[in-house]
């Protein structure tokens, strides 16, 4: 009995350790690097602009919530990928990140037809993973 009430104690102090955010601080994260599911024709890709600035590509995006436009290369690296060079150019990708989210991003490749020259259409930016996960902005001073 005395040990049952000594874990409840422990939960309830830890419990209060794991608050949420402070207001004006919450977050939602934007992800590329988890390995998509190739499977289903999803490929890593790079961001180059976040919000119409380049960026440097990092694994993770720590946003407000509210919409985001991230312009993105495909990495695509399929052999039965047959477009010219001049046809692999960067796409964009509007997102309404929300507190308390974490976003995957992938290029998905369409295989429904055959693409070849310079056909754009032979992918897309998506959203390949959505979960939840705790994000905090940094203080600013």
């Amino acid at each position: 009995m005395k040990s049952l009430l000594l874990i409840s104690a422990a939960a309830v102090l830890l419990s209060a350790c794991a608050s949420a955010p402070e207001p004006g601080r919450e977050c939602g994260t934007v992800s590329g690097y988890l390995e998509p599911d190739r499977e289903q024709q999803f490929y890593r890709l790079v961001v180059t602009h976040l919000d119409g600035q380049p960026v440097i590509s990092k694994p993770n995006y720590q946003l407000p919530p509210g919409e985001h436009s991230f312009t993105v290369s495909e990495l695509i690296d399929s052999p039965e990928l047959k477009v010219r060079l001049s046809a692999r150019t960067p796409k964009e990708l509007k997102l309404q990140v929300e507190a308390g989210q974490r976003y995957h991003l992938a290029a998905k490749f369409n295989t429904d037809r055959r693409y070849t020259g310079k056909d754009t259409g032979y992918w897309e930016p998506v959203v390949w993973q959505q979960e939840v996960h705790e994000c905090e902005l940094p203080k600013t001073q």
